[in-house]
């Protein structure tokens, strides 16, 4: 007998299978699914011979002085830029924040902010910046300072709201006003979520810094982007090996550094203030190396003729287009670009599931990690080469990436799955992968959808710029419009990214509702 208050529940969730079906045909054209490509005669000889290219690395003296700068210049960049999102994001925070109690109005505007700081992909930001300041690391620690001040203010915001809010309004009851509320009423409850996820960030901002370089903000990813564009295999081979060993290490320390601030010892307290306090020295010590070593003068950014420039710039973009041609490019460049995410998701969604619990563990941990460190954007140079231009590249460069995402998360989510079920199936005789699929799958299903529903997220946004080497979507779209310097177009695109992030939460809002 069906249960009546579980019948609701079944037929959404029919209905959200009927969706996807009606959906799937128009997505797999819009995204131009073409598997037959990678095995086209011509694709295989091209990939062959780039591939072939990769070994030996490149291993002369000068190359390896200038691959060392460069690996340095990356790190900095990610240190200096998530530096410049912290004095964006905290005061932002603050207004967000309860303790505040802004003008609706005024909240309003910051929410609005936020929206357009975190919306525009840092590597348009980027992009943008090249174009003023001109090629080097200054555009790079711009773009990540705008892009992850808007992502850090809206999550330091939500921490906030989440810690108990009693000691700031004793203290404001006390007297205190409403800053110093937040510095010792909520900021002791918050500090080590707050730090946690600034870590986590600035790993982030490490791949990022990478994929930048890819627009000329230096870096690494701009000596990647070099060697590609070459077709010099050593050269891209070497870069690549020492950015896969920059990411294993950031894991490592970002790992080591979270565990230390989340379990400090408390039969050792002082031990554990020492070991502050030699952390805090090493932070102003990597944030006042980065400034050096990118050399960026901050007072001829702030200047009158550097703002001047940046208002001439920008007013180039204003009046937007809006003529039928433009809106109908942007609405279709939308279409494919949430084509390229669902497809890239979905495929991924199955390679880190197969991959999950599939044997030996140790070699799939390392085509994971392999997967999951090289960048999107690295990716979808690839895979233009393999399969052509076009959107399909860019499914295929997603898939690659979030395989490596998703099959980790996958991973532990079976590990932690209760074992008596599927250990009763196998002593009844079913086997071990029918035990898999009736007995542990039903048990993580919602923490899977979950996790491929927050990737989606990422993923769409980008899907929105993998067309920078030209894969499709809006982003094919506005880099040919800012190269022709057709600035009205350009706007209108970014209009319609802000658009489309905008509407994916809301998305993916509600389908993690109706999936509850």
């Amino acid at each position: 007998m069906i249960d009546s208050r579980r019948a609701p529940l079944a037929v959404s969730r029919l209905s959200l299978s009927l969706l996807i079906v009606l959906l799937a045909w128009p997505v797999l054209k819009a995204a131009e699914f073409n598997p037959g490509a990678l095995f086209d005669a011509a694709n295989l000889k091209v990939i062959g011979h780039f591939l072939a290219a990769f070994l030996p690395p490149q291993t002369g003296a000068d190359f390896l002085s200038e691959l060392f700068k460069a690996t340095l210049q990356t790190l900095a960049i990610a240190t200096a830029g998530i530096t410049l999102a912290l004095l964006v994001a905290m005061p932002l925070a603050y207004r967000l924040s309860r303790v505040c109690r802004s003008h609706p109005g005024l909240q309003l505007i910051t929410r609005s902010l936020l929206t357009v700081l975190r919306g525009i992909p840092e590597l348009v930001w980027a992009l943008l910046f090249v174009r003023v300041m001109g090629l080097g690391p200054a555009a790079g620690v711009l773009a990540l300072g705008l892009t992850y001040g808007g992502m850090l203010a809206k999550v330091y915001a939500e921490i906030l709201e989440s810690v108990d809010q009693t000691p700031a309004r004793a203290l404001q009851a006390a007297g205190a006003n409403r800053p110093v509320a937040m510095l010792y009423g909520l900021l002791p409850l918050a500090a080590k979520e707050l730090v946690s996820y600034t870590v986590y960030r600035w790993e982030c901002a490490l791949r990022a810094s990478v994929v930048m370089g890819f627009v000329g903000a230096g870096g690494l990813g701009q000596l990647m982007d070099q060697a590609m564009k070459m077709l010099n295999g050593g050269e891209a081979c070497s870069v690549l090996i020492v950015f896969l060993c920059l990411v294993v290490l950031a894991d490592s320390l970002s790992t080591w550094l979270r565990q230390a601030l989340d379990a400090p010892s408390q039969r050792q307290p002082s031990a554990f203030g020492l070991r502050s306090t030699w952390f805090v020295l090493l932070l102003m010590l990597s944030i006042v190396s980065s400034f050096a070593l990118l050399s960026i003068d901050f007072s001829e950014l702030l200047s009158l003729q550097a703002g001047q420039s940046m208002a001439r710039f920008v007013s180039g973009f204003f009046p937007i287009d809006v003529s039928a041609n433009v809106l109908a490019k942007s609405a279709y460049g939308i279409w494919q670009t949430l084509a390229v995410s669902v497809l890239g998701t979905a495929l991924a969604a199955v390679a880190g599931l197969l991959l999950a619990v599939s044997r030996p563990r140790t070699l799939v941990n390392v085509v994971l990690n392999v997967c999951r460190s090289v960048p999107e954007l690295v990716w979808a140079t690839l895979t233009v080469l393999a399969v052509g231009l076009g959107p399909f590249a860019g499914a295929l460069a997603l898939a690659l990436h979030t395989t490596g995402v998703l099959g980790r998360l996958f991973a532990q989510a079976i590990d932690n799955a209760a074992r008596a079920p599927a250990l009763a199936l196998q002593h009844a005789g079913a086997s071990r992968s029918m035990a898999f699929v009736y007995a542990t799958l039903p048990q993580i299903a919602p923490q899977l959808v979950a996790y491929t529903l927050y990737r989606w997220e990422m993923n769409i946004r980008m899907a929105a710029i993998l067309g920078f080497v030209g894969a499709g979507g809006l982003g094919q779209l506005l880099y040919v419009a800012l190269s022709l310097m057709d600035y009205p177009q350009a706007c209108t695109l970014i209009i319609a990214m802000l658009l489309l992030s905008v509407l994916v939460d809301q998305a993916s809002a509600l389908l993690r509702r109706w999936m509850a």
